[in-house]
């Protein structure tokens, strides 16, 4: 067999052991990715950039650091992540055209650097992240491998796909608003959105905002080591979550103890979800119960708020104003209006709009539900386990622009994502495991949520069912 086929399913742990062995060389692990990519993007659509030559010579070289994931391939998410000397297009179709070179690393990416893996291109994203969809205009659509009609989420839904189809064993996400766990549930992953504050954005990028940033994978132990290699604060960062007592991967079958666990497993605003995402709970909920887990309906009452929505709305539409400035100051002018796909010149055009204190009221709001949701931590509960999504992954082309609405997907994305901006505000960590699959093979992911700064716990609770019920051999059908 193969080496790119004997390595397809392997986790990135499993592949860097083969490398710190001798068994193979960075070189042989990554021209192994660079096969599958070949062989299996055309059909999935998951890259932008290909960096084959340049991830080579790094591969080949004596100076490839010696961490954690020595000769692992590896993929960037084609937004924010600047890596020196690179283009970025954060999805966007004048960025696209004209590749801009980064001048520096971002912090994360130094450390990924650092880690040894060896960065062979990126990912697709949708225009700026504003969307639970991988369908740049800039950039064409990125297909579900397990239904090549269907939506492999947003907007890391380039890095998932890549993961979920075997590409490589794992990628670089980040999430505003569910942008880890929107595609690791869409394509049966492990998506961790961390703490606010535990992985550093510098030097460009401010820890107070909705985003942060770290992987999609297909096991937690690799979640856990990635994020033990790049977590910390970097210089100027204003929030900084406490440190944890000891590194994540000794987390990993670490008894939890019992734990009060809450669950939702309904729209805690009265709308309706898909019957899948609900038995997605239910299934948690009894492998929890198994587990020696006290486990019982509760939530905090903030989700039910209905005004949380527009504010969350309003710091996403200044978020994307700030998005385009600093697309046009990577090309040396503004962007125009043709130039930018109409949701998101719309929301950019609303935020200049909104005054000073607009926007301190929508942070101020934003400040208290952050602290009357993570209440109910403080109250005595553990976990709350939720659907990740409201439905089950939808057909390519459900978030298109409408002519005469542009805001539509938007709106339609408020039905797909009613569970995870909340804790984009409120700062927690939160997990998307995939433990339900439809009758069709469809993934159907749900997500647990922790106090802040308790990824600790999360990844306890994670390995727990990790080993109950197993993912790890469930693969999509090859698309060539």
């Amino acid at each position: 067999m193969a080496l790119a086929d004997e390595t397809r399913w392997m986790d990135a742990t499993d592949q860097a052991e083969l490398v710190r062995s001798g068994e193979v060389t960075p070189v042989e692990l990554l021209d192994a990715a660079v096969e599958r990519i070949e062989r299996l993007d055309p059909a999935i659509g998951a890259l932008t950039f290909r960096w084959f030559d340049e991830a080579r010579d790094l591969a080949a070289s004596p100076d490839l650091p010696d961490g954690p994931f020595r000769g692992v391939p590896f993929l960037l998410k084609d937004l924010h992540a600047h890596c020196a000397g690179r283009p970025l297009s954060n999805g966007n179709a004048a960025l696209a055209e004209a590749a801009p070179r980064s001048k520096v690393d971002t912090t994360i990416v130094a450390r990924f650097a650092a880690a040894g893996l060896v960065i062979a291109g990126r990912t697709k994203s949708c225009e700026l992240g504003s969307l639970p969809t991988t369908e740049p205009v800039a950039w064409g659509p990125t297909a579900n491998p397990w239904d090549l009609g269907r939506i492999a989420g947003g907007s890391s839904g380039g890095a998932a796909a890549a993961v979920a189809s075997g590409m490589v064993p794992v990628a670089h996400a980040s999430d505003g608003g569910g942008s880890i766990r929107i595609p690791a549930s869409c394509n049966g992953l492990v998506g961790l959105k961390p703490s606010q504050g535990r992985i550093s954005l510098a030097p460009f990028r401010d820890e107070t905002a909705l985003g942060v940033e770290l992987c999609v994978s297909r096991t937690v132990r690799d979640t856990a080591a990635l994020l033990d290699a790049v977590r910390g604060p970097g210089v100027g960062d204003t929030v900084i979550a406490p440190a944890p007592d000891r590194p994540y991967v000794e987390e990993l079958g670490a008894d939890p103890g019992s734990l009060r666990v809450g669950f939702l497993d309904h729209h805690p605003q009265g709308a309706a979800i898909d019957a899948e995402c609900t038995a997605a709970v239910g299934v948690a909920a009894r492998l929890l119960e198994g587990l020696g887990h006290r486990v019982e309906a509760g939530h905090p009452e903030a989700l039910e708020d209905p005004t949380v929505t527009g504010q969350f709305l309003a710091l996403w539409a200044v978020g994307m104003a700030m998005g385009l400035k600093g697309c046009g100051e990577m090309i040396g002018r503004e962007l125009t209006e043709d130039e930018v796909e109409p949701v998101n010149w719309v929301q950019a055009e609303y935020a200049k709009g909104l005054s000073g204190v607009d926007l301190a009221t929508a942070t101020a709001a934003g400040v208290l539900f952050r602290r009357a949701v993570q209440s109910w931590w403080a109250d005595g509960w553990d976990l709350l386990v939720t659907p990740t999504l409201g439905e089950v992954p939808v057909p390519l082309g459900t978030f298109a622009n409408v002519a005469d609405n542009p805001m539509h997907p938007i709106a339609r994305a408020g039905a797909f994502v009613p569970f995870t901006p909340a804790y984009n505000m409120s700062g927690q960590p939160a997990i998307n495991l995939p433990l339900h699959r439809t009758e069709s093979g469809l993934p159907v992911g749900v997500q647990i949520v922790a106090a802040y700064g308790r990824e600790d716990l999360l990844i306890r609770v994670a390995s727990q069912l990790e080993a109950a019920a197993p993912w790890a051999d469930l693969h999509p059908a090859d698309p060539t």
